[in-house]
C-alpha cells in the first residue's frame, strides 16, 4: 500500500496536476502576451507608446503634444529648489544645540551641591534669586 502512495506522489497523479496547473498558469495563460520583435525599422515616436500586450497600446505621457515647460524655467525651478534646501541645511548648521551644548546638564540634589562645592551654608537661596 505505501509502495503504491509513493508511486502516486513520485510520478503519479499529484506530479501530472502540479505540473499541468503550473505550465498552463491554472488555465489563464501568460499575464500579457508577449510583443513580436520588430522587422523593420521603428516608428520615430515608437518610445512614446506603452504596449504592455493588450489589445489597445496606450501613450506613455498622456499625449502631450508640446513640451510643458521650457529649459531656462526648469533651470529656475531646479536652482530654486536646490536653494530651498540648501537654506534648509544652512538653518540646521546655524541652530545647532548639539555643538553649543554637548552634554546634558546635571541636576544635582541639595540645591544642585551647592554647599558641598564650597557655597555658604547659612546663606539660603530663593527660586527668585535663582
Amino acid at each position: 500500500m505505501a509502495g503504491r502512495m509513493m508511486g502516486m506522489l513520485r510520478g503519479g497523479m499529484v506530479a501530472r496536476s502540479a505540473s499541468g496547473s503550473l505550465r498552463l498558469r491554472s488555465g489563464m495563460g501568460m499575464p500579457v502576451g508577449t510583443t513580436p520583435p520588430p522587422d523593420k525599422p521603428l516608428h520615430i515616436q515608437h518610445e512614446l507608446i506603452w504596449d504592455d500586450g493588450s489589445a489597445y497600446p496606450e501613450p506613455a505621457l498622456d499625449r502631450i503634444a508640446a513640451p510643458q515647460i521650457g529649459k531656462y524655467e526648469a533651470l529656475a525651478w531646479l536652482c530654486g529648489g536646490l536653494s530651498f534646501f540648501g537654506l534648509v541645511g544652512l538653518l540646521a548648521v546655524w541652530n545647532d544645540k548639539a555643538s553649543k551644548i554637548p552634554y546634558t546638564p546635571k541636576e544635582y540634589p541639595f540645591d544642585n551641591l551647592r554647599v558641598e562645592l564650597g557655597g555658604d551654608p547659612n546663606v539660603k537661596r530663593t527660586t527668585a534669586s535663582v
